[in-house]
């Protein structure tokens, strides 16, 4: 893997949310819901949820990076999951920093489906080998991505604790 990273700075992720929010605003996209897949997706979401005056904004839990380049084989749902009661009607958009493989969008996308009208996916950074082709992507990139979020080590250490990036 090359030393060469994409770096991502809060006023940068500033100016991309936004950008992001438009891109969905012109294509006449109005959905009823924000799925933001954590951790790297919270952010997103919720500037997204801010941009596009949503309050539904949720979230879920898939566990596949164990660290820098390094994934589970397959993307694991961690509980609590949504609950999707009496949302078939709704139209949910799936936001996350990055689709790097894509698997854990696709598995995401999977869970949502047939259980809502409408899934579409919005991310920062995805990456030309997804298996998925995001709906709304600010940037497309082959590089490592330098969060602003997961560019430090944590400031305190936790007993089976990998850094993401």
């Amino acid at each position: 893997m090359s030393d060469e990273r994409e770096i991502l700075t809060w006023e940068t992720f500033g100016e991309a949310s936004r950008a992001l929010a438009m891109s969905i605003v012109d294509d006449g996209y109005e959905p009823d819901m924000i799925l933001s897949i954590a951790r790297g997706g919270l952010l997103i979401g919720g500037a997204l949820g801010y941009a596009l005056a949503i309050k539904n904004v949720y979230s879920m839990n898939v566990e596949f990076y164990t660290g820098v380049d390094e994934r589970l084989e397959v993307p694991r749902i961690l509980p609590p999951a949504p609950d999707f009661v009496d949302l078939g009607h709704a139209r949910i958009l799936i936001a996350d920093d990055v689709a790097d493989t894509g698997h854990t969008l696709r598995s995401v996308h999977e869970f949502c489906e047939g259980q809502v009208a409408e899934v579409r996916s919005a991310v920062l950074y995805e990456k030309p080998h997804s298996v998925v082709r995001c709906d709304y992507v600010w940037k497309r990139t082959d590089l490592w991505i330098n969060f602003p979020w997961s560019d430090k080590d944590p400031v305190i250490a936790r007993e089976g604790a990998v850094r993401d990036a």
